[in-house]
């Protein structure tokens, strides 16, 4: 230490009885700049009396020794005062304090909203469970080869729960159910059983005409009571098929004659006629089939296909699957419970629920989702199926609106032993079992098609709530939309859909999805030629992105300059694609507005066109870190909404779906060496002028290499662009440009008049 406080402590009376503070610091400054200053020098109390009669630092620089022994008090003791204004004199040498901090103020982050179908608005999602999300599906009725509208509810739902999964990261637990018993599979099994054993008769043509005839008797009487146009317009078009294959028998069969092309003949009539046969046959002999076998082969056959479609279109499979063959136990106690609760009762060996007393009940509702459609008692009947309309059925119940529960069974259907007599579910009651059983009394997500609200989803959630004795067994209801046919409506029943291997012939698993994706899930979708050169259009859009940044990449560069000056173009487009990853984000949590995040993604390649457009017109390379950001987290999303199904870092893979082989980098190496030296041999032959050689490299370009899936792209004063692409897409650019440049054949010339 220089010394103690005592041996140089100066006479700080006369200072203070300055009554004027800023006369008493001048005297103060005085009195300071004759005393010795040394960091950590020991305080005495005048120090401390002295300095609080400061109201803070001086500001005038003269007064310095004053200001440098007020921070030296301050950061001993703590300062004296309310903080002063930073002063612009040197900061003391003593301890400091860190200056106060406070967090930025950032934004509100989105919440996820989706259109619940309960509320029929866009509510906040929040599970039940923290992060776990659990979900039910209602999975296809499997009587018949699946259809381009059960893609659109598949594909759409796979979407959201990938999404949920992988972008929102919640942990989602997804069950689908398969309908294995149902009106339409039993009749759809007895008549495929009833007209294949017709078929092995081999009925001679003079039979199978007489058939025929008293088939066409009820059919006709059909068609003249059809009142739904659509449906009328159907079974025209089946009798006047039936009627066309039946005339070039005619003649033949009158006269006895026989021969292969009567036989080819019958052949034609015969498949033609399988519907309407069929049905007749059933309305005769399907009391008659009681073995259960015959009612499980169908629906085993058509599940196994169904998998196989979901498959090929890259639809996650469920994490578990429930069919109603294996839970009927579960469904019989799922019944007896209601009716134990008072919401059920027994009639003539079928249970049914009682609508009247469940609605009239305290704490429940009947018809959540489409309540103006309680009483319909067309979607009530076609939701008891065709087998279970008559005026005997109806008769069972208390009220019109009730619905079975449990059914009797009659001759020519499969039925399960349980406490009211053999019988088998009603439709509605199969998937509150089965989702009752394994998600318990209340879940966060239940799903299906817009056409299943009502009476189906209504049904279920008013026998589930009987059975829970709650009002919440589904907290959100997802229905996606409609799918149409080039603007008609699809439907089973009317012949008028296109099914999911067909749609494959035409386009790929990816397409179809980029499609799916530009539309709403939750909107009606019109499956069509423009919907569909659309997704081939923004697919193409991408892929070409994609492959300039991967020959970009390629292109070699030493460590140190893969990072390059960014100038004002590179801070732009780095701006743009925050602002687009945020709209993205926004338009996630809008209800996963996947069609607004096509849209934006769209706009954030057109940007990066443009900007590696600019730098090749000035013959620069554009920015490789940059893109390479942008092109994986393009990737990144695609994968998300499942559009690239294999291993990718960047971009579509080459080889398609299914392929172990890695295409690109396998054979990427030999067509950079190949392409190199084309280049050289151009070179020279330019030099050397020998047309003839140039000839040949522009022949490999545009005619070998394109059956091999490989396009070379020519830039003037720039290497060959290296492009792996789809065989058939090469070939289709190689016509649609020979169209183009084609000289298009002169128009005659007007005759010359003399």
């Amino acid at each position: 230490m220089a010394g103690s406080s005592a041996e140089h402590a100066p006479d700080y009376r006369s200072v203070l009885s300055i009554s004027d503070e800023a006369a008493r610091v001048r005297a103060l400054n005085e009195h300071l700049s004759t005393r010795s200053y040394v960091q950590g020098f020991s305080l005495s109390q005048a120090d401390v009396d002295a300095f609080r009669q400061l109201s803070g630092p001086p500001a005038d620089a003269q007064l310095f020794h004053v200001a440098r022994w007020f921070r030296h008090v301050a950061a001993i003791l703590g300062s004296p005062r309310a903080p002063a204004p930073p002063c612009g004199l040197q900061a003391s040498r003593g301890r400091r304090t860190q200056p106060p901090w406070s967090p930025p103020a950032g934004s509100e982050p989105c919440q996820l909203r989706l259109y619940n179908s309960l509320t029929r608005r866009k509510d906040v999602f929040v599970p039940q469970d923290g992060r776990r999300v659990t979900w039910y599906c209602c999975g296809p009725t499997v009587y018949d080869a699946s259809h381009m509208g059960h893609a659109r509810s598949y594909i759409s739902f796979d979407i959201l729960r990938r999404v949920l999964r992988d972008y929102f990261k919640f942990d989602v637990f997804y069950c689908m159910n398969i309908t294995d018993i149902d009106d339409k599979i039993i009749k759809r099994a007895r008549q495929n059983y009833l007209f294949e054993q017709y078929r092995e008769k081999q009925p001679q043509a003079v039979q199978l005409l007489e058939d025929v005839h008293a088939a066409l008797q009820p059919f006709s009487a059909k068609l003249r009571e059809t009142s739904d146009p659509d449906k009328r317009q159907m079974l025209e078009r089946l009798e006047r098929a039936v009627r066309l294959a039946a005339e070039p028998l005619e003649e033949p069969a009158r006269r006895g004659l026989a021969g292969e092309e009567l036989d080819g003949r019958v052949q034609v009539l015969l498949e033609e006629a399988k519907d309407l046969l069929s049905d007749w046959l059933d309305s005769m002999h399907g009391s008659e089939v009681s073995d259960n076998s015959i009612f499980s082969k169908l629906p085993k056959f058509w599940e196994a296909e169904f998998h196989k479609d979901m498959e090929a279109l890259n639809v996650l499979p469920p994490d578990v699957l429930t069919r109603v063959s294996e839970y009927v136990p579960e469904i019989v106690d799922f019944v007896r419970k209601i009716v134990d609760n008072g919401y059920g009762y027994v009639s003539n060996g079928s249970v049914y629920f009682d609508t009247v007393k469940f609605a009239n009940s305290e704490g429940h509702c009947y018809g959540k989702l489409v309540p103006e459609a309680v009483g319909d008692q067309k979607a009530l009947q076609e939701g008891e199926g065709d087998l279970s309309v008559s005026a005997e059925r109806l008769s069972e119940k208390r009220s019109p609106s009730d619905f079975a529960l449990w059914k009797a069974s009659k001759p020519g259907e499969p039925s399960w032993p349980c406490p009211w007599g053999k019988g088998r579910p009603g439709w509605h009651i199969e998937c509150s079992a089965m989702a009752g059983t394994l998600l318990g009394a209340s879940m966060d997500l239940h799903g299906g098609g817009f056409d299943l609200r009502f009476p189906h989803h209504d049904n279920e959630l008013a026998q589930s709530e009987a059975y829970f004795e709650n009002d919440c067994w589904v907290r959100y209801f997802l229905h996606t939309g409609h799918l149409t046919i080039a603007g008609c409506k699809m439907s089973k029943s009317l012949k008028n859909f296109i099914t999911i291997k067909d749609a494959l012939k035409k386009h790929s698993a990816r397409q179809l999805r980029l499609a799916f994706l530009m539309h709403s899930w939750k909107d009606a979708l019109d499956y069509s030629a423009n919907t569909m050169e659309s997704a081939l259009q923004y697919e193409k859009l991408l892929n070409e992105f994609f492959l300039n940044v991967k020959d970009l990449l390629r292109a070699p560069v030493e460590v140190a300059g893969q990072f390059e000056k960014w100038e004002d173009k590179e801070t732009e487009l780095n701006k743009s694609f925050y602002d687009k990853k945020a709209a993205v984000h926004e338009a996630l949590c809008d209800n996963v507005d996947t069609r607004t995040v096509l849209e934006e993604m769209r706009a954030l390649v057109g940007q990066c066109n443009h900007y590696m457009a600019a730098r090749k017109a000035a013959r620069r390379r554009p920015n490789r870190a940059l893109l390479e950001s942008v092109a994986r987290y393009l990737t990144h999303m695609l994968k998300i909404f499942g559009a690239i199904e294999e291993e990718s870092s960047l971009g579509f893979p080459v080889g398609g779906p299914g392929t172990s082989l890695n295409l690109e980098p396998t054979v990427m190496p030999y067509l950079q060496v190949l392409s190199e030296f084309r280049e050289g041999v151009r070179r020279v032959a330019r030099e050397h002028r020998v047309p003839e050689v140039l000839q040949l490299s522009d022949a490999l370009r545009d005619d070998i290499l394109p059956e091999l899936g490989v396009r070379f792209e020519d830039h003037e004063g720039l290497p060959t662009v290296v492009k792996l692409v789809d065989r058939d897409t090469l070939l289709r650019e190689r016509e649609e440009k020979k169209r183009v440049t084609s000289p298009r054949p002169r128009a005659p010339l007007p005759p010359v008049c003399l």
